[in-house]
């Protein structure tokens, strides 16, 4: 089953198979200006490994990323306490 979360400026889903966290996409992030891009093209991938590997929202901040860090990591949590109440 999956679950998303909005908290600009990250907006993820997770996925969860029997209770384990098996995906952590984020589908929301900032975009707006060629530093945004390049900048989260590198720590989007990074935090959704993290996220997998932790089995929690406590995933390290991407270092230059720390705006898109904390907004992943606080989206990544609401989704999964959205997905525990469900």
């Amino acid at each position: 089953s999956a679950w998303a979360a909005i908290s600009w400026p990250v907006q993820v889903q997770v996925v969860l198979r029997s209770g384990q966290l098996i995906a952590a996409h984020a589908l929301v992030f900032p975009q707006q200006s060629d530093q945004d891009r390049q900048i989260n093209n590198y720590a989007i991938p990074v935090l959704e490994q993290e996220a997998v590997q932790a089995q929690s929202a406590r995933v390290d901040t991407v270092s230059g990323a720390t705006y898109t860090s904390d907004g992943y990591a606080r989206s990544l949590q609401a989704a999964l306490d959205l997905a525990h109440r469900s």
